[in-house]
């Protein structure tokens, strides 16, 4: 059972599988912070990323290379966007995805997808069929994560969605210890879910109670 799930490891440099590890801690650290709603989502969600850009490059998934650094940038603007407060209010508190953002959301995606497509075919990587989950990954990742920059509780469901789509993936490729992140990650996706739904169920509470 040890050799099916971690076998491959014997074939990496020990450098890599260390900084796999590393990785996989802040990440979870992250989603757990994100959760919560906390602030500290994004400082430990910086470490975990620039240390996956530089690994998913390596592992030859461009796309999911590409979603790290942009992850990476969302989380300055997501760390700055949140900290933002009016009268010691949150300006941006947890909100619901409005018909601009949707629009928004689904030219990210469309554009994402073609790019990612672009990047694929110049560098001749369609070669397997989880370059082409990647593709698709690439670009439900980058709406999640625009989303939850903007506070929106529907940044969730595309974590969920890419989650379970990430976990034979990285099987697959043999990074099992991403692949065990990505199956803790979509737990604690839907349990982020419905905590911010009872945040958002308390502030819209709250907003009747002062009319």
């Amino acid at each position: 059972m040890f050799d099916y799930f971690f076998a491959q490891y014997k074939d990496y440099p020990l450098h890599e599988v260390y900084m796999e590890l590393i990785a996989v801690f802040f990440g979870l650290l992250s989603v757990w912070y994100a959760k919560k709603d906390h602030i500290w989502v994004f400082p430990t969600g910086l470490i975990s990323t620039s240390i996956y850009a530089y690994l998913l490059w390596q592992w030859s998934l461009l796309g999911d290379s590409m979603i790290n650094v942009y992850y990476f940038i969302m989380s300055i603007y997501g760390w700055y966007h949140w900290t933002r407060k009016k009268d010691n209010v949150d300006e941006f508190p947890v909100s619901v995805t409005t018909a601009k953002e949707k629009i928004i959301s689904l030219i990210i995606f469309v554009l994402t997808l073609v790019f990612v497509i672009l990047v694929y075919i110049y560098f001749d990587k369609f070669t397997t069929w989880y370059s082409y989950v990647d593709t698709l990954l690439t670009a439900i990742f980058f709406v999640g994560m625009w989303l939850m920059a903007k506070r929106k509780i529907e940044n969730w469901i595309f974590w969920i969605v890419g989650d379970l789509l990430s976990i034979p993936l990285y099987f697959a490729k043999g990074y099992t210890f991403t692949s065990f992140q990505y199956t803790v990650f979509t737990i604690i996706a839907v349990y982020g879910y419905l905590e911010w739904k009872k945040i958002l169920s308390s502030s819209q509470n709250l907003e009747l109670h002062q009319l």
